[in-house]
């Protein structure tokens, strides 16, 4: 049994990636961010996330969403704790809603 605890990342390393990016944050460019920062080809990172090629392509340029049960498993197969994963994917759900609220998600 593996005693290797999930990373936590932080608001701060969202913010930065937003900056840098240009555009808010979905789960969709995380992944791509991610993937792009461990110089994965769409399929290598579409079999380690367990998903087909084209839905991962779908997901990164926004074409599709992700349920929370999934945005969950997507963090803890990339070794990242799912709070962010999860706070990204209800984010994401509001903004579409035309809703102007700032969702906040903590580990219980």
């Amino acid at each position: 049994m593996s005693t290797k605890k999930a990373k936590s990342m932080t608001e701060k390393t969202l913010q930065s990636l937003e900056s840098i990016s240009k555009k808010k944050l979905t789960v969709g460019n995380l992944l791509w961010a991610i993937r792009e920062g461990e110089e994965m080809s769409l399929a290598e990172f579409s079999k380690k996330l367990g998903i087909s090629r084209q839905y991962l392509c779908d997901l990164e340029h926004g074409r599709r969403t992700v349920s929370l049960k999934m945005a969950a498993e997507f963090a803890k197969k990339l070794g990242e704790s799912p709070v962010q994963f999860v706070r990204l994917t209800i984010q994401e759900e509001v903004d579409k809603s035309g809703l102007h609220l700032d969702i906040q998600v903590k580990a219980a």
